[in-house]
């Protein structure tokens, strides 16, 4: 009983072994060494604070108040029609804006799961690594340039 429960703890261990070879092989296949992952993780982890503290100023601000509150107008009083048309652009505006940062927010925890992983800096169509002046540029893409200039032509033919 106890061989089986001493083989059961080895093979475990052979496993968690094997995953930490596989993760550290990740890494090498990108060609970032570790101090580079870490200065990645850290203007990820700035770049996301960074984002998250101004969609919560946008939501505070902007998206929770009524038409009336935003716009400064407590009277009971309807409002003029330009005065509406220009309240509804800038929530309009807000909502875009507000969008476009959740949808970076969402590419930046991708990023840093991918650090957790194993796998950041790798192209996620062919697999080569993402050369570290892309990184650089933009820590958070998820392709190397040649396959996001594809991605971009075919997006622009179709």
């Amino acid at each position: 009983m106890r061989w089986k429960k001493n083989r059961a703890e080895k093979d475990t261990q052979t496993v968690k072994a094997g995953a930490f070879m596989k993760r550290k092989a990740k890494n090498k296949m990108s060609g970032l060494k570790k101090k580079d992952l870490l200065r990645f993780k850290k203007i990820l982890s700035t770049a996301r604070a960074k984002i998250v503290g101004e969609l919560e100023h946008r939501e505070g601000d902007v998206l929770n108040k009524s038409q009336k509150e935003a716009a400064g107008d407590l009277s009971g009083y309807s409002f003029h029609m330009a005065d509406m048309a220009t309240d509804n652009f800038d929530r309009e505006f807000n909502l875009g804006l507000a969008s476009s940062e959740q949808q970076s927010l969402n590419m930046i925890d991708a990023a840093l799961r991918k650090i957790e992983e194993g796998n950041y800096g790798v192209c996620e169509q062919c697999s080569r690594s993402i050369s570290p002046k892309r990184l650089i540029a933009m820590p958070f893409a998820p392709l190397c340039i040649k396959c996001q200039e594809n991605e971009e032509k075919r997006k622009r033919r179709g």
